[in-house]
């Protein structure tokens, strides 16, 4: 049984990776920087994203009640799925969140 140099593994990892321009592996217990958006800004994009979704639907439908010829029902019951597809997905996590808020507030210190 070997033996392995950890330097000179490092090394070999290094040198392999600027040939396949890959990022050099980092160090124990690195911490890479956060990205520039928040996970309050992410979660506004979603809301945001959703809630274009349903003001789509709710616009196609209009349309489509006022007699449009351009909208046919195919596409006004497709956009309505995304738009209740998308509503179950964002209370799916809202509900998710709100578990993860409880069990934290009952963990003991």
């Amino acid at each position: 049984m070997t033996t392995i140099d950890v330097s000179s593994l490092l090394s070999q990892m290094r040198r392999i990776s600027s040939q396949a321009d890959l990022p050099a592996p980092g160090g124990i217990g690195e911490i890479s920087p956060a990205s520039k958006d928040s996970f309050g800004s992410l979660l506004r994009q979603s809301i945001d994203g959703v809630a274009k979704t349903q003001e789509k639907a709710g616009q196609l439908a209009t349309a489509f009640e006022r007699g449009d010829p351009g909208v046919d029902l195919a596409q006004v019951m497709i956009q309505g799925q995304k738009a209740d597809l998308s509503f179950r997905a964002m209370t799916e996590v809202r509900n998710k969140m709100v578990d993860a808020y409880k069990e934290i507030m009952n963990m003991s210190l």
